[in-house]
């Protein structure tokens, strides 16, 4: 089995991660010993979490939840997964002449 994260870091923003060991790589985190980026923003806290069959998997959606936006990933965390689709579409912004 395999993991997806999300992490609230102390500044505020997500830390997106994947693992074979959930608590063991929290622990890294939260001891500063994990991610570089996760080090400088302690403490951290873990939100939200996914088991996937595969490593494969969840590195996969890994690499997929670290290219959304904020608002895709809080709706994520909320389990607001029907809003996912309409926050991935790209804005038109019409300028007013």
């Amino acid at each position: 089995m395999a993991h997806v994260y999300i992490l609230r870091c102390s500044d505020g923003s997500y830390y997106v991660g994947s693992t074979r060991h959930l608590a063991g790589r929290l622990r890294q985190h939260q001891t500063g010993t994990g991610a570089e980026y996760t080090r400088h923003r302690l403490p951290v806290e873990l939100l939200w979490s996914h088991e996937f069959a595969s490593v494969v998997d969840a590195f996969a959606a890994e690499k997929k939840i670290q290219g959304w936006s904020r608002a895709k990933r809080e709706a994520l965390m909320r389990g607001d997964l029907h809003l996912l689709p309409g926050l991935a579409k790209k804005r038109n912004w019409r300028r007013d002449a």
